[in-house]
């Protein structure tokens, strides 16, 4: 497998019509018993894998192209191509080829007779070539017609290919064109536009090397200006001769490299703009002139890239300050050009390719350039630029770490890009989307390398948020020195609204080090001023800033937001925004909805202590009213502390770990038999102290399953209202000592059993082991019959045996 004549690339047609690089392996022939046929073979030359693997179809046509390519169609819309190193093994393998066709291994193509009638392959078959007309002024209608006519039929088209190569007949035709245009015969400029356009539709890259040959191609082009369907001829080759110039910025001493570019431009221009788009049926036509431009470009890539001198040069030219602007402008389009040349190479050449820029130390060059004061520069290099961080982030974070050891923070170039960001002169701020863009990408975790010396992640964001953070949010801090933005003019919104989208970013991805800085530097309050602005996608903004941190349900945060009253601009835009229904109005809902929904008890304290006067009147929906009931909840189990602690008891050790509402919870509890326990049982039997708490709890349970209630029809129920507007049954208790303060209990749908807002969780004030020894006060169930003590007990009257357990 080593042999490099078999190496090949596999490419396949993507529906945007161009090739996409399926792998590099070693091609064989061989019988495949699966396909009952001799077949194509390509294994990966990395792992084995079989990267192809196609039938020789006896009637599919393939095509040898440039010495060194092989393309097919698999089926309609679905084409293929092998690329093979040397041009040796192409020739072995288009042997094998036509020797399962039955054709010459001389022909460039082999064509499909399937789509033929047996009358037209009769007819086809029985003549052994197609006679062309003879090239004269007076027979370009029947040389038109007969093109056209040839077109349906693939081996119509073959034979007209075959007869157009023998006999010159293409450099015939374009001296024709000569005679017409000085005659200024326009119907037979209109004929000759016909037959070049139907010969591009024939497909066969023989044509296609004399018509784009250097002799040919302008008047090819020149034949293509006489559409009949325009009342007035195009001027392409006005455009190409003199407003089009080639401008060779380093000397190319190659002659073959500067003939290939030419040629590549001008059949470019013919593809995208001479050539009318194609038809549905067309577009297949056209695959051979796309494969050519692919494959021109990325010969040109490797000659110039193999030109070290020709680098060396230009690089050395682009730093030189002697270097005047215009010269520096066409140095740096030259090489935007080349970079985006590069992205039709196949992912190893590409590596080497960007390897051989990096080496030649295009970084410091950008970064030279971007400092310059010429705007079109500026933009050229950002473009090259954006190619090098979608290429390889971790080599620009690299170059950017390392330069932050010699150089200022002002000129480091991560801080040349977010500068170029905030001073953006276009209105629509397309280059700052665009460099957001790529700082983005630079401060994404998910594309940064973890090595067992050293992790990216954590030295590259220690040095952004050292060097360039306070960068990126001097707009930001500049804007909101007052309770209003001082400057609120739509660009200026547009670019906060772009830095907080980043920043918004870094909450969701980055951990202590955002974190530290929002707190540290005060960060979230100066946000929640744009909250004012007077554009509501900026206001939307800073919402959905202060939103993503609420999110993460960090009590750092909480603290934080609470220590500052951050919830002030946010009560305020809300009133403000009044009763309209719209964006605002539900992004706001929405972030209370959350901590009610989440139980994020402090904020939920928070908010209820100092905005409910503000807020209790909002009834449209029920969410701050649920807020209201929350904390009212909270305060309950903080004056209860034993009830919380038995509800933690029933809560946790159900064998099902559903989401049960209350109504399950009462059931059990009041299907309790009190003819069970007699008045003053202890509900927990008498152990030993080094009982754990699931021995403590697991007699609780199972006296809890065999009390049974008589009279369910005389417990005493407190119905609420939830949320939703459905009634859910609650349970009042009374306490034993004779106070008349009742306790109302309500199911959540977020505080479900074992969860951690639940109460009576580890650590919580009513778990076992931390309940006080001075409460003296429990819970009793109010019945008929009267107080049923289930824990009802005064201190000193307690059994030693529960006063151990609950005191242990």
């Amino acid at each position: 497998m080593t042999d490099t004549r078999r190496r090949v690339k596999v490419y396949t047609l993507n529906e945007d019509r161009q090739w996409d690089d399926r792998g590099t392996g070693h091609v064989s022939s061989g019988y495949v018993e699966r396909l009952k046929g001799m077949s194509l073979l390509v294994r990966a030359e990395s792992d084995g894998s079989l990267l192809l693997e196609s039938k020789i179809n006896p009637n599919t046509a393939y095509q040898k192209q440039q010495d060194t390519l092989i393309v097919w169609s698999e089926a309609e819309n679905y084409d293929l191509a092998l690329s093979f190193q040397e041009k040796a093994g192409c020739d072995e393998i288009w042997e094998k080829i036509c020797q399962v066709q039955g054709k010459d291994p001389s022909v460039d193509i082999t064509q499909d007779l399937v789509d033929e009638s047996e009358e037209e392959r009769f007819d086809d078959m029985s003549s052994p070539g197609l006679e062309l007309p003879s090239c004269e002024l007076s027979r370009l209608e029947e040389i038109a017609e007969l093109v056209a006519s040839s077109l349906p039929s693939p081996l119509r088209r073959e034979k007209l290919a075959l007869a157009l190569e023998n006999e010159g007949y293409i450099k015939k035709l374009l001296e024709l064109f000569h005679v017409c245009e000085d005659l200024e015969n326009i119907e037979g400029l209109h004929h000759l536009y016909e037959i070049i356009k139907g010969i591009f539709l024939l497909n066969r890259t023989a044509l296609f090397e004399v018509m784009f040959s250097e002799e040919c191609i302008m008047d090819v082009i020149g034949c293509l200006e006489y559409d009949p369907a325009l009342s007035q001829p195009r001027k392409h080759r006005e455009f190409l001769t003199k407003t089009a110039k080639f401008k060779e910025v380093i000397p190319i001493s190659d002659p073959e490299l500067k003939q290939k570019i030419h040629q590549t431009y001008r059949v470019q221009y013919i593809q995208d703009m001479v050539l009318p788009t194609p038809s549905v049926f067309e577009e297949n036509m056209l695959s051979t002139l796309h494969s050519f431009i692919f494959f021109n470009k990325v010969e040109i890539v490797g000659m110039l890239q193999e030109d070290e001198k020709f680098l060396t040069d230009l690089f050395a030219q682009l730093t030189d300050e002697a270097t005047d602007e215009e010269k520096r402008q066409e140095l740096v389009n030259f090489l935007k050009e080349f970079c985006a040349f590069s992205q039709t190479l196949q992912p190893q050449n590409r590596d080497a390719f960007f390897k051989t820029l990096s080496n030649m130390g295009i970084l410091p060059a950008l970064e030279v350039i971007l400092g310059m004061d010429d705007t079109q520069v500026r933009s050229a290099a950002t473009d090259i630029f954006s190619y090098l961080v979608e290429y390889n982030p971790s080599m620009v974070r690299e170059f950017v770490m390392q330069e932050a050891q010699q150089n200022d923070d002002d000129i480091l170039l991560i801080n040349l890009i977010i500068e170029h960001m905030i001073c953006d002169t276009d209105p629509e701020l397309g280059g700052a989307v665009q460099l957001m863009g790529l700082l983005r990408t630079l401060v994404d975790p998910e594309n940064m390398l973890a090595t067992a010396n050293k992790t990216e992640k954590t030295e590259f964001l220690g040095f952004f948020y050292k060097h360039c953070m306070h960068v990126l949010t001097a707009p930001l801090l500049a804007n909101t020195t007052e309770e209003k933005p001082s400057k609120d003019d739509f660009q200026t919104a547009q670019l906060l609204a772009l830095v907080l989208e980043l920043l918004t970013f870094c909450v969701e991805h980055h951990t202590y080090h955002i974190k530290n800085y929002i707190i540290n530097k005060d960060i979230l309050r100066r946000v929640l001023v744009l909250m004012a602005s007077k554009h509501a996608f900026l206001a939307l903004c800073a919402l959905r800033f202060k939103r993503k941190i609420i999110g993460l349900k960090d009590e750092f945060y909480n603290r934080y937001i609470m220590k500052s009253f951050l919830f002030e601009p946010v009560v305020k835009a809300f009133l403000n925004n009044g009763s309209r229904y719209n964006l605002m109005n539900s992004a706001i809902i929405e972030m209370f909805e959350f901590i009610r929904v989440e139980d994020i008890k402090s904020l939920t304290a928070h908010v209820i202590e100092n905005y409910w006067k503000a807020l209790e009147d909002v009834d449209y929906v029920q969410t701050f009213k649920g807020l209201k009931l929350r904390f009212e909840q909270q305060r309950e189990r903080q004056d209860n502390p034993k009830l919380d602690s038995m509800r933690s008891i029933l809560r946790n050790h159900r064998y099902r770990r559903d989401a049960r509402t209350l109504e399950d919870e009462e059931e059990m509890w009041f299907n309790t038999d009190e003819d069970d326990i007699e008045d003053g049982e202890a509900v927990v039997s008498p152990s030993d102290k080094a009982k754990n708490d699931d021995d403590i709890m697991d007699p609780i349970s199972k006296f809890m399953e065999r009390k049974k209630l008589k009279e369910s029809e005389e417990k005493e129920v407190l119905l609420k209202t939830n949320l939703s507007g459905r009634q859910s049954p609650s349970f009042k208790l009374s306490l034993s000592s004779g106070t008349k303060t009742n306790l109302t209990s309500q199911s959540s749908a977020t505080n479900l059993p074992g969860s951690p807002g639940s109460p009576g969780s580890p650590g919580s004030p009513g778990s076992p082991g931390s309940v006080p020894k001075s409460t003296s006060q429990t819970a009793a169930i109010t019945t008929k019959g009267g107080l049923v003590g289930l824990v009802d007990y005064q201190e000193d009257t307690l059994p030693l045996s529960k006063k151990a357990k609950f005191e242990s």
